[in-house]
C-alpha cells in the first residue's frame, strides 16, 4: 500500500511539473470561442476553468479534508463562494487587474496555509491558535476570486451585456465546484473508512504543503519571467530556437542527405595531375650518297 501511494504522489508532483498543466489559463481558441458566445457559452466556460484549476481545488481539498458533517461542508464552502464571488464579479467590472503569476502565487500559500493548518502545525510548533477558520476560508476566498478575475480579464468581453457575462461565468465556476467536491467528498467517505485513512491524513497534508510549495515557486520563476524579460533573453520561444539552430547546425538535414546522394556535384570533381612522359622525336632515315639508309 505505502509504494502505491508514494507511485500515485510522484504521478501528481510530475503532472504538476509539466507546462501543459500549469497552463490553465485562458487559451487563445477559448479567446476565439467566446467573441460571440452567450450566457451557456460562458457558464460551460467557468465551469472548464474551475475543474481545471488545480490550484482552486488543492485548496477545497484540504477545506473539506477533516469535515463530516453534511452542515459543516455547508457553511465552509458557502464562505469560500461569497468569498470568490465578491472579487470575481466586482473586479472585472471595475476592471482591477494584478499580475496573475502573483494572484496564483498567493493561492499556493493558501493550499500551504490549509495544509498546515490540517496538521495542527501553528499550535505543535508556534504554540498559537489559528484565526477562525470560517473567517480564513471567506478571505482566502476574495484571493481565489480575484484569480478567477484576472483570468476572465484577459478575454474579449466588450462593454455589451458585461455583467450579464459575468455573473454567467460566475455560476459555471459554481457548477464546476459542485462536480469537483462531489468527486472529493465520494472519495474521502469511501477512504475514511478504510484503515489507511488514519495512517496517510499526515502524509496527505505534507503533500499539500509540499505541492503549494512546487506551485509557489513555479508562479514566481514565471512573474520575474514576465516582469522581468529584459533580465532573461532567452525565454521560452529563444531558448527553444537556439538549442533548434544548435541541432541543425550538428545534424544534416534530410535534404542535404538526399542531394549528397543524389544530385551531381555542381563543380567537376578534382583530377590528380599526372606527368605524361615526352614522345620521344621521329627518326628519320637518309643516306649520304653511297645509296645505304641509315637513322641516327
Amino acid at each position: 500500500m505505502k509504494k502505491n501511494i508514494n507511485k500515485y504522489f510522484l504521478a501528481v508532483i510530475t503532472l504538476l511539473l509539466s507546462t501543459s498543466l500549469l497552463a490553465h489559463g485562458m487559451s487563445e481558441a477559448d479567446k476565439l470561442s467566446i467573441l460571440n458566445a452567450g450566457f451557456i457559452e460562458f457558464i460551460k466556460l467557468g465551469s472548464t476553468h474551475m475543474l481545471s484549476g488545480y490550484d482552486h481545488l488543492l485548496f477545497l481539498f484540504g477545506v473539506i479534508f477533516f469535515l463530516t458533517r453534511f452542515m459543516d461542508i455547508v457553511k465552509f464552502i458557502t464562505a469560500f463562494t461569497i468569498g470568490h464571488s465578491i472579487t470575481l464579479i466586482f473586479a472585472t467590472i471595475y476592471s482591477i487587474q494584478a499580475n496573475y503569476y502573483l494572484i496564483d502565487a498567493v493561492i499556493a500559500l493558501t493550499v500551504i496555509y490549509k495544509g498546515f493548518e490540517n496538521l495542527n502545525g501553528f499550535k505543535k510548533y508556534f504554540n498559537y491558535q489559528p484565526p477562525n477558520l470560517i473567517w480564513m476560508v471567506f478571505a482566502f476566498g476574495l484571493i481565489h476570486g480575484f484569480g478567477l478575475s484576472t483570468r476572465l480579464q484577459q478575454l474579449p468581453l466588450g462593454d455589451d451585456g458585461l455583467i450579464g457575462k459575468i455573473i454567467a461565468f460566475n455560476i459555471g465556476v459554481e457548477f464546476g465546484q459542485i462536480i469537483a467536491l462531489a468527486i472529493m467528498l465520494l472519495l474521502l467517505s469511501s477512504w475514511r473508512h478504510t484503515t489507511s485513512f488514519s495512517h496517510f491524513t499526515k502524509a496527505a497534508n505534507v503533500a499539500l504543503i509540499v505541492i503549494g510549495s512546487l506551485l509557489l515557486l513555479m508562479q514566481l520563476h514565471s512573474y520575474q519571467h514576465s516582469a522581468y524579460a529584459d533580465d532573461f533573453p532567452l525565454n521560452k520561444d529563444d531558448h527553444h530556437h537556439t538549442h533548434q539552430d544548435m541541432k541543425n547546425a550538428q545534424q544534416p538535414s534530410v535534404l542535404d542527405n538526399v542531394k549528397k546522394r543524389f544530385v551531381m556535384p555542381a563543380t567537376e570533381p578534382e583530377t590528380k595531375s599526372v606527368t605524361e612522359p615526352t614522345p620521344e622525336p621521329k627518326k628519320k632515315s637518309h643516306h649520304h650518297g653511297d645509296g645505304k639508309h641509315h637513322t641516327h
